[in-house]
């Protein structure tokens, strides 16, 4: 036996628990409250369990309704979005479904794709953010961009380019700190890459330097949130130098001390080896893989 509540059920609980009131939810799905109330009686049925609860003249969520409410929603929404993407499918364009960090994306990716999607037409993109580890295969993604050593088991690697990170921060930080060593650095907020805990630590080792101060401060998941905290004045961090190019040129960031760390990772396109031979993928990385003069 699967457990599986009928959708009409899971509407009628959700319209209920966000107006609290059957009779508002029926109004809004076009039924009476009669027939809400009987499809919520069912699905507390069918889960044996109470999910509203009747305070006075009101409808209140008991701690399990509470619990299973963003569950419903969260199986609404998914279902909603992919009835929207059949109905928007076309058979008669190729779907490319490509993987990217998402500062990476934002910064690196999005800006090569208008020439690529004007010189194929027919080849429609749907791209997402990954940050931490996936398997390509099992969320059917065809083209991926990580961050790492470049050997990874049942996928093609194509080495993109090397990573210089440096210290970064804005202006306003310095106005009255000028550092005369590294190690001042730590007179500041020093704020870190939620996956790249080890970051400051090196960059210091690799100037034969140490600090309790390494692993230290306030931690963010993405470079995009690092990079607007910077911004702000939040401290200083280390930053891949391609990710803040724009910034650094402008002066809206400035670069503390001018030692870099050439990263002993790098960044690569990849995609399952079963998938080189897809006319789609091939055009792909023939446009993405950069000539001498793309390599920054």
């Amino acid at each position: 036996m699967r457990y599986l509540p009928s959708i009409s059920a899971m509407q009628c609980f959700e319209a209920s628990a966000r107006h609290l009131s059957f009779t508002r939810a029926a109004d809004e799905l076009s039924l009476t409250q009669s027939a809400v109330s009987k499809q919520v009686a069912q699905l507390e049925s069918f889960l044996n369990r109470k999910l509203f609860r009747r305070v006075r003249r009101s409808l209140c969520l008991t701690p399990e309704g509470a619990i299973y409410i963003g569950e419903v929603r969260k199986i609404l929404a998914q279902l909603e979005m992919s009835s929207q993407y059949i109905m928007s499918y076309n058979s008669h364009q190729d779907l490319l479904k490509i993987a990217t960090l998402p500062t990476f994306g934002t910064r690196w990716l999005a800006p090569r794709l208008a020439r690529f999607l004007n010189r194929y037409p027919h080849i429609s993109l749907d791209c997402c953010d990954r940050v931490d580890a996936f398997d390509l295969d099992k969320e059917s993604i065809d083209i991926a961009f990580f961050y790492g050593h470049g050997s990874w088991p049942g996928l093609e690697c194509h080495r993109l380019f090397d990573e210089e990170v440096v210290p970064a921060c804005s202006p306003a930080l310095l106005a009255t700190d000028q550092p005369d060593s590294p190690l001042e650095l730590t007179r500041h907020r020093l704020l870190h890459l939620s996956t790249r805990p080890q970051a400051w630590h090196d960059w210091f080792a690799s100037q034969d330097l140490t600090t309790e101060h390494s692993y230290q401060g306030n931690r963010f998941e993405t470079f995009h949130m690092l990079i607007r905290a910077i911004i702000a004045g939040c401290g200083i961090a280390l930053i891949p130098r391609f990710l803040i190019a724009e910034e650094l040129n402008s002066g809206e960031l400035v670069v503390p001390w001018p030692h870099a760390l050439i990263s002993a990772n790098a960044y690569y396109l990849v995609y399952p080896e079963r998938m080189g031979e897809i006319e789609k993928v091939q055009k792909f990385v023939s446009h993405m893989l950069p000539s001498p003069d793309q390599a920054e």
